[in-house]
């Protein structure tokens, strides 16, 4: 049988996404030839450095390379400014646009001893196109002073797309621990999350759109849940253990997700994938560190995780399997670690080990 070719996107952004970056492909290049894949690359340019030198922060040479000739990509982070730069907006949220990638996907896993909360076992699937993110605001003269508005948009075709989304995850997951993959729970749950109490028009639809396409076949198999998000942060730094795949609103999944990792001991180990239909880009929940940046010591899990999640949604599931078990195995072992991990090892240090056990 012929190898199946995949082409993917470099793209490695700006502060230490320059040294993760090339660590993923690494890990691509030294998956065992047993899985008849053949990879080939393309560097790709974005960020906010792009936009200083070209003033764009996505050049349109990039989105027409990705969407004519790649099958996937990786995006290694993003500088933003904290302030607004005139003409600048941030180039993976306007990939997740153009690219209708809908779902940003985190996986939240504890390893050994570095569990802080708990052992952690689930995955946040956040709606990626919509909510408050659609960055319609306006501020204008009241008569008490500036008064500054947002729109929260929240549309059933979004919502019904992001829970099959999470069923499917909760249906795969499932049937990877009926095959023996190890895991803390026993039953597949999605947790529906939401402030439908307050917010009923836009949270009410998203609940109710969600628990309809949940009750949908394959999914009515699953047990579903609802939790609203306040008591949910708690709930989350609580009782860990309690959640598998949530599925939530854009901003709501944004904080649970990076709230997550602070349970795991880092950002640094947190993968996380922008998925559309058909299409994914891996993405490590870090940002650019320029404070590190340069050092050698940026910790390259979170990167070489996401291209694991990127190849399980191109269908390479066993590929990916091969990179998860390799990295459980290194931070299961605690030997070669990252600084942020209470390690001394470099990034290179950390890929070798993780290159030997595949």
């Amino acid at each position: 049988m012929a190898a199946r070719a995949l082409r993917i996107g470099l793209i490695p952004g700006d502060g230490i996404g320059r040294e993760v970056i090339p660590a993923a492909r690494r890990v691509l290049e030294a998956l065992p030839t047993s899985l008849n894949l053949k990879f080939s690359f393309v560097d790709l340019n974005a960020g906010f450095e792009t936009f200083q030198k070209t003033g764009s922060a996505l050049p349109e040479a990039t989105l027409e390379t990705l969407q004519g000739e790649c099958d996937g990509a990786l995006f290694g982070a993003v500088s933003s400014p904290t302030t607004k730069v005139q003409g600048y907006s941030s180039p993976i949220v306007a990939l997740r646009k153009k690219l209708d990638l809908y779902a940003n996907i985190r996986p939240v896993k504890s390893v050994g001893s570095r569990d802080k909360g708990g052992k952690v076992d689930l995955v946040i699937v956040r709606e990626n196109t919509e909510d408050l993110y659609v960055k319609e605001e306006k501020t204008y003269e009241g008569p008490n002073g500036k008064i500054a508005e947002a729109i929260k948009r929240i549309s059933e075709r979004a919502s019904s797309r992001i829970a099959r989304m999470a069923g499917d995850i909760a249906l795969r997951r499932q049937r990877a621990r009926e095959t023996g993959f190890d895991s803390i729970h026993r039953q597949a749950l999605v947790t529906i999350t939401h402030k439908s109490n307050v917010l009923s028009q836009t949270d009410g639809l998203f609940r109710e759109t969600a628990r309809h396409a949940l009750a949908q076949s394959p999914y009515n198999e699953l047990a579903v849940e609802e939790q609203i998000v306040d008591s949910m942060v708690y709930k989350l730094f609580r009782q860990p253990s309690a959640y598998d795949v949530i599925v939530a609103p854009n901003l709501y999944g944004d904080l649970l997700s990076d709230g997550a990792a602070a349970l795991v001991g880092s950002l640094g180990v947190v993968p996380s994938a922008n998925v559309g239909d058909g299409f994914a880009i891996g993405e490590p929940c870090h940002g650019s560190a320029p404070d590190i940046q340069g050092k050698g010591v940026a910790n390259p899990i979170a990167t070489i995780r996401s291209v694991g999640l990127m190849l399980e949604f191109l269908g390479e599931e066993r590929a990916a399997g091969y990179i998860y078990e390799a990295v459980d195995g290194n931070l299961e072992e605690g030997r070669v670690l990252s600084p942020d991990l209470g390690g001394k090892a470099g990034t290179n240090e950390v890929v070798e080990d993780v290159l030997n056990r595949l």
